[in-house]
């Protein structure tokens, strides 16, 4: 065996035990919760809490960082607010007050980069692999409820492994803790109909679906909320009928008095004689 197949070999173990270093230290280094918050049909927030663990911070350099302050500012830009809980954790709130609002605004947080060339290097090299990620909500309304069908279709096969400078560090499932989230008051149904779809946990009133890297993520679900606009209705009427019926049952009918009062015969005037 020459030199050049034990450099050759060498190489090759060390760069084996570098992806089981890798694997191992850095697990669970990036936890990235995606929730939506439904009080209504017209009311509620999209909720982020993105959290890196300090090793990932240590490995990655700054870039990290400028990846969450670019989180920061697309938040702003969509009527949002960021806390940031430290360097290292971040949890954004977007409002929306509409379905067709929460659509558009929450395609356009992710979709925010797809047609934008990067201001800076810095900002170019903190960005993640580019992913596809749409969502859709149908919502029909049915008096005093809204039924609500929710389609989230999420493309992570750029995520399949991560890597640095070229060379394949680790799988990104090991490292990528991805989590999309759904609360309703009243809960909700998870639809399977794909074969990519994600099978959900529940808790409560709440849908969490745990993220696949390197996989297409389908998600569909189905939930009914309260209409505030067909229960004011409803209210209403039920005001006007409660008024008519008081009135007409216990209290007499202005048009009986009235015709009694002109039907009444007059007494005539007696005349005294002196």
């Amino acid at each position: 065996m020459n030199l050049s197949s034990l450099t050759k070999g060498f190489v090759q173990r060390r760069l084996l035990l570098v992806v089981l270093v890798a694997s191992l230290l850095l697990s669970g280094c990036v936890e990235y919760d995606v929730g939506l918050n439904f009080d209504n049909p017209n009311r509620g927030e999209l909720v982020q809490h993105i959290r890196l663990g300090e090793r990932l911070t240590s490995f990655s350099g700054e870039s990290v960082y400028d990846w969450l302050n670019s989180i920061e500012r697309r938040a702003r830009k969509l009527e949002g607010k960021a806390q940031r809980i430290s360097k290292e954790e971040v949890i954004v709130t977007i409002p929306f007050s509409s379905g067709q609002e929460l659509q558009t605004k929450f395609n356009e947080f992710f979709n925010s980069n797809a047609n934008r060339k990067p201001d800076s290097k810095s900002e170019a090299d903190s960005e993640l692999p580019k992913i596809e990620s749409k969502l859709l909500l149908y919502q029909n309304n049915l008096l005093l409820l809204v039924r609500n069908q929710l389609i989230y279709d999420l493309d992570l096969r750029s995520l399949a492994l991560i890597s640095s400078n070229g060379n394949v560090l680790a799988n990104a499932g090991s490292i990528l803790d991805l989590e999309f989230s759904l609360k309703t008051p009243w809960g909700a149904k998870n639809i399977q109909r794909t074969e990519n779809a994600v099978e959900p946990e529940k808790t409560e009133n709440r849908l969490v679906w745990k993220l696949k890297p390197g996989e297409l993520n389908h998600i569909e679900a189905v939930f009914w909320l309260p209409s505030p606009l067909g229960i004011g209705g409803l209210l209403i009427i039920l005001f006007i009928w409660g008024g008519l019926y008081l009135r007409y049952s216990f209290m007499p009918d202005p048009r009986i008095q009235f015709a009694q009062t002109v039907t009444q015969p007059t007494k005539p005037a007696v005349i005294q004689q002196p």
